[in-house]
C-alpha cells in the first residue's frame, strides 16, 4: 500500500464542519492525503450565523505544530484564519525554521461567509509584506483582494502581491464572470481557470476547501497550476453534491 503524504493545516474550529479544520481534514483524506490539524481559533457557528471567535494563545499553537513536526515529516502548510499578520509571521517563521522548504498555502480570510469581520487581519501591516515573501501561494477573493490595498486597484494589487508569491484569485465573490479563477504566478505568468460544472450551489466554507484540496495536490507532486486546476474541480463537485450550505466530500 502506497504511504499518503502528510499535510498539516493551521485554521479555526467550526462546529458545523463546513469550514475551518474539519472541512480541510475531510477534505485530505478524500485526496489521499493523512491531514494533521492545529487550531489556531475556537468559534461559535453554523452554515449561517458567526456569533464568536476565541483565539488560540501563540504558544498554544506553536506548542502543537512542534510536537507534530519532532514526529512527522510535513512538507505542505494550508493557513486559515489566525489573529492577525503578526501571530501570522511568527508561526510562518516557526514553521519554516523546522523546515525551511517547507511549502506554504494561505487563505486570508477576512470576514466569514456569514459575514463575520476578522478586524485584526483588515489593516495591512509591515508584517504582512514579510509573510508574502515567505509563503508558495496566496488565495484571496475578490473581496479580500480590494481590501489589502484600499488604495490600489485590483490589477496594481495583483502585480505587487504576485512579485512575491503566487496568486490564485478567486472567481466566487466577482460581479462579472462568476467561478472564473486566475493564477498569477511569481514567473509573470496568468493562467485562467474557468468553472466546468453548471450545476452548483453555494456552500459555506469553500474557500477553505479550496485551497486545502490545492495543498493536497501539492503534497502529491502536481505543479502549481496542475494542482489549482485539480483542486477547482474538486470544490465544483462539493458544491454541485447537494443544494444545502454544507457540502459532501464523498461523491
Amino acid at each position: 500500500m502506497q504511504n499518503r503524504p502528510n499535510v498539516l493545516t493551521i485554521a479555526g474550529f467550526d462546529p458545523s464542519s463546513g469550514a475551518g479544520l474539519t472541512a480541510d481534514i475531510k477534505t485530505f483524506e478524500a485526496l489521499k492525503c493523512y491531514g494533521f490539524a492545529v487550531c489556531t481559533a475556537n468559534t461559535i457557528q453554523s452554515d449561517t450565523d458567526f456569533e464568536a471567535c476565541i483565539w488560540s494563545e501563540e504558544k498554544v499553537i506553536k506548542d502543537q505544530i512542534e510536537v507534530l513536526l519532532k514526529r512527522f515529516k510535513v512538507d505542505y502548510v494550508k493557513i486559515g484564519i489566525i489573529q492577525n499578520w503578526k501571530v501570522l509571521l511568527d508561526i510562518i517563521d516557526f514553521l519554516l525554521e523546522k523546515n525551511s522548504n517547507m511549502k506554504i498555502v494561505l487563505d486570508p480570510v477576512l470576514k466569514s461567509s456569514s459575514a463575520y469581520d476578522f478586524y485584526e487581519l483588515s489593516i495591512v501591516t509591515p508584517e504582512f509584506e514579510e509573510i508574502l515573501d515567505k509563503i508558495y501561494l496566496l488565495t484571496p477573493n475578490y473581496s479580500e483582494i480590494k481590501a489589502f490595498y484600499p488604495d490600489k486597484t485590483i490589477e496594481e494589487t495583483i502585480q505587487h502581491i504576485s512579485n512575491k508569491t503566487n496568486v490564485l484569485l478567486k472567481g466566487g465573490h466577482r460581479e462579472e464572470m462568476l467561478g472564473k479563477d486566475e493564477l498569477f504566478t511569481k514567473q509573470g505568468t496568468c493562467f485562467v481557470l474557468n468553472p466546468k460544472n453548471k450545476n452548483m450551489n453555494e456552500k459555506h466554507g469553500s474557500g477553505c476547501v479550496l485551497s486545502s484540496a490545492i495543498t493536497a495536490y501539492l503534497s502529491q507532486g502536481f505543479p502549481l497550476l496542475k494542482s489549482c486546476y485539480r483542486g477547482k474541480r474538486y470544490i465544483e463537485k462539493v458544491l454541485s453534491s447537494n443544494t444545502s450550505l454544507l457540502g459532501y466530500h464523498k461523491f
